[in-house]
């Protein structure tokens, strides 16, 4: 067959046949994960640090920011010299006194929307030859917050509510909920009471441990805190684990929990950190 010579209409069927076969056919879009809370950071000029009996506030100029990351917030402070700063702050809402409060560069609970009012109780440390260090002192900001608090996507829950008593043994069941169809079923259940006041937390349940202290082949536990891996959480399956807690004659803890679990975020590490109910000590 010369060149230019038009194909039979057959072959020219066949050719854009096989020619068809060897383009795929364009995939149909598969689920996309949900795209993990955005940051928003807002910050307040630098202020001379109020210390209390210093008619005239002297030192460096300490600044206040706030992070709103999905339902967590992180208050910081940084000061204008070669120092360190660090402390507490509480927040008010409107007139919602101890809508949140935390430690600086640390998360805590997004109360949601509104106008805070934050007063951060800071010490300022380091070798400023410039600033007479350290000092402490208080610095305040007010933010206006409009990021929306979104739905939890995990809950916990303890049964019963009755408070530790000293010198008892206390059951108590905890219930690990998962609300959301984003991540997946693992997440890690946390349970921690005070150091040194010889609380005691154990379960008979194979996914929870007392973490290992010390180096190895060192083999000590801590018996005021439990670790618990979870992995089948699924909405309508929640997972249940139960704990004992004794706590020594005349001797009161608290026990706080957390849980911590994965958030879509491809292969980038991502995660999330939720508060549980505190069990206190009558």
């Amino acid at each position: 067959m010369r060149l230019g010579t038009p194909l039979p209409a057959a072959l020219t069927a066949a050719a854009l046949t096989v020619l068809a076969g060897a383009v795929p056919a364009a995939a149909e879009p598969g689920p996309r994960a949900a795209a993990p809370p955005a940051s928003v950071s807002h910050c307040a000029p630098a202020a001379p640090l109020a210390q209390r009996g210093v008619e005239r506030p002297a030192g460096p100029a300490v600044g206040v920011c706030v992070t709103v990351t999905g339902a967590s917030m992180t208050v910081t402070a940084a000061a204008d010299c070669a120092c360190s700063v660090s402390g507490t702050w509480t927040a008010r809402r409107g007139e919602e006194d101890g809508a949140a409060s935390g430690t600086l560069g640390t998360r805590a609970d997004y109360p949601g929307p509104g106008t805070y009012a934050i007063t951060a109780a800071v010490a300022v440390s380091g070798t400023d030859r410039t600033a007479r260090l350290p000092l402490s002192g208080t610095a305040t900001a007010t933010f206006t917050l409009t990021a929306p608090k979104p739905a939890p996507s995990h809950t916990i829950e303890v049964a019963p509510p009755a408070a530790l008593a000293p010198g008892r043994t206390t059951t108590l069941t905890y219930t690990v909920k998962r609300t959301s169809d984003d991540g997946d079923g693992s997440a890690r259940f946390g349970l921690i009471g005070e150091p040194g006041t010889g609380i005691e937390l154990a379960s008979t349940d194979v996914r929870c441990v007392n973490p290992l202290t010390g180096r190895y082949p060192a083999t000590t536990r801590s018996a005021h805190a439990l670790d618990c891996a979870l992995t089948d959480l699924q909405p309508g399956r929640p997972a249940s684990v139960t704990v004992h807690v004794t706590l020594p004659p005349d001797t009161c803890s608290t026990v706080v929990s957390k849980l911590g679990y994965w958030t879509p975020k491809g292969q980038q590490v991502a995660g999330a950190m939720l508060n549980g109910p505190t069990v206190k000590c009558a």
